[in-house]
């Protein structure tokens, strides 16, 4: 066997190189080599296969994030007030997808839709006569823009029991719900889409390299020399004006190895979950929506209890979660030292200033930590009274790095986001954070691509708009533009409408 010093470094040189074979990527990818398909284009992904970490079908929640059921982008102000603005971003940002993923149907880089999306209603849904108004309040506001026309709200048991009858069934009948529903949603498996996406884009000429972990990133002149370590202990290195830092929660680190300016500031601290999956076929059969409640006192967004139709591996399930849990792993399939390593002289400050006022959410972590499989069931029970544990298993769910971020005026701040990081030079960008990343792909490497390459935006802009009609032209602003673009990629990926 060689010896380190022995051991040849295999060079070559790319236009690019992207780091992570996620959704995040995997889209950069299919872009790229259609704006410019004479690039040569580099993925390195540590793992076997691509879409394995916090992009496989049961490491997230599969919610095509839309706002049309996620309470938390439609925050109640004091005065009672619901501000759609957040909400209707969101969903302008999920019909970018939309379309660029219909694009790929129609030029037949996609060939079946249906391996990846389906249609599933999204419903929201609350107790009691307050939260009921609040929902009230969010439906008046939402309703009113073209992308949430069509959103139904309801107090009433039995229209609630047609939408979705494992809420209702056992449920006291006096009891104060209310619930909206919109038949847009849709349930993503977005590891099948992100290895759809890898395998367009490597037809096309992009070299997706697996089981290379990245272990250094360094300047070579005006360029990046990515370094990375084969499972056999090779090495190799790839030099390229730009590198993409696509790799979950390992993205921080690998952003603070770069030593970029850009980083400095920035830490992250990791929240894993886990969820109640149902297999049973005739539960299963009873539930064809996502349906999402209100996040308990001090829980993260991230924690907003839901009971999910899913499609994965052509099999339909149930899912309830998620439950919050902790360990120090950036990755599923990271070190128990990272975020510790993650720690440096320039973030300390911040990752400290977030503590005390966070104080709600460790405690709500130590809550979920310390709960039973008989608690956790409990709480399926209070969204589904009908639930029996013995048709349910705990599995565990993807690992999330949530982002800590510079703020001047309190030194660091906890986001529930995802961030967008890139270098004045426009020699690097990365992504960190969570939800919702991956619904809103196409959007945040649209935005990271003009922000890399001002100078190839007035080139890009044909082909941009080809792909994604509506960039920068708000559908929320034109409602014949919005009931056209819902019509077309509802049709085009077998959607109902």
């Amino acid at each position: 066997m060689p010896t380190r010093s022995s051991r040849t470094v295999n060079a070559s040189t790319a236009d690019a190189v992207l780091i992570g074979g996620g959704i995040a990527s995997a889209t950069l990818a299919a872009l790229l080599t259609e704006l410019e398909p004479d690039w040569r284009i580099v993925v390195l992904e540590k793992l076997p296969k691509v879409g394995q970490e916090a992009s496989d079908g049961w490491n997230n929640a599969g919610t095509g994030h839309s706002a049309l059921c996620e309470l938390n982008y439609t925050p109640q102000d004091v005065d009672g007030s619901v501000s759609p603005k957040k909400a209707i971003s969101i969903n302008e940002q999920f019909q970018l997808s939309r379309q660029f993923w219909s694009h790929l149907v129609e030029t037949g880089s996609i060939a079946d839709p249906s391996a990846f999306i389906h249609s599933v209603p999204h419903i929201s849904f609350v107790r009691g006569l307050e939260n009921a108004d609040y929902l009230r309040r969010r439906h008046e506001a939402l309703s009113q823009n073209p992308l949430f026309r069509d959103m139904e709200y309801t107090t009433s048991h039995a229209e609630l029991s047609e939408w979705a009858p494992l809420i209702t069934r056992g449920r006291p009948e006096t009891e104060s719900i209310a619930a909206t529903r919109s038949l847009d949603g849709t349930d993503v498996n977005f590891g099948e889409l992100t290895r759809i996406l890898f395998d367009a884009a490597s037809k096309q000429g992009t070299e997706v390299r697996t089981g290379r972990t990245v272990t250094s990133l360094r300047r070579m002149g005006r360029d990046w020399g990515v370094m990375s370590r084969g499972t056999d202990g090779d090495v190799s290195v790839v030099r390229a004006p730009f590198v993409f830092v696509g790799a979950g929660g390992n993205a921080l680190p690998l952003m603070q190895d770069a030593g970029i300016d850009e980083i400095r500031g920035f830490g992250g601290f990791p929240i894993s979950g886990e969820w109640l999956r149902c297999t049973n076929p005739d539960i299963v059969a009873d539930h064809s929506a996502k349906v999402y409640g209100k996040a308990a006192v001090g829980a993260p967004p991230m924690s907003v209890p839901h009971l999910d139709t899913r499609y994965i591996n052509g099999r339909r399930e149930l899912m309830f979660g998620p439950y919050a849990g902790w360990s120090p792993k950036f990755l599923k399939t990271g070190s128990n030292t990272d975020l510790l390593r993650s720690v440096k002289p320039s973030n300390i400050g911040q990752m400290l200033a977030v503590a005390p006022p966070n104080l709600d959410l460790m405690t709500y972590l130590v809550s979920e930590l310390t709960k039973t499989f008989k608690q956790r069931v409990a709480s399926l029970q209070e969204f589904m009274p009908s639930a029996n544990a013995d048709d349910w298993e705990l599995i565990t769910a993807g690992q999330r790095v949530q982002v800590i971020a510079p703020d001047k005026d309190r030194l660091g701040v906890l986001q529930f986001g995802t961030q967008l990081i890139t270098t004045a030079d426009g020699s690097m960008g990365g992504m960190l954070g969570a939800s919702p990343g991956a619904s809103t792909s196409v959007e945040i490497m649209l935005r990271m691509l003009e922000a890399v390459f001002p100078q190839r935006s007035s080139t890009w802009e044909p082909k941009v708009r080809a792909m994604v009609p509506s960039w920068r032209k708000p559908l929320s602003q034109d409602p014949s533009a919005a009931t056209a673009s819902l019509d077309r990629t509802a049709e085009v990926l077998g959607l109902n409408r």
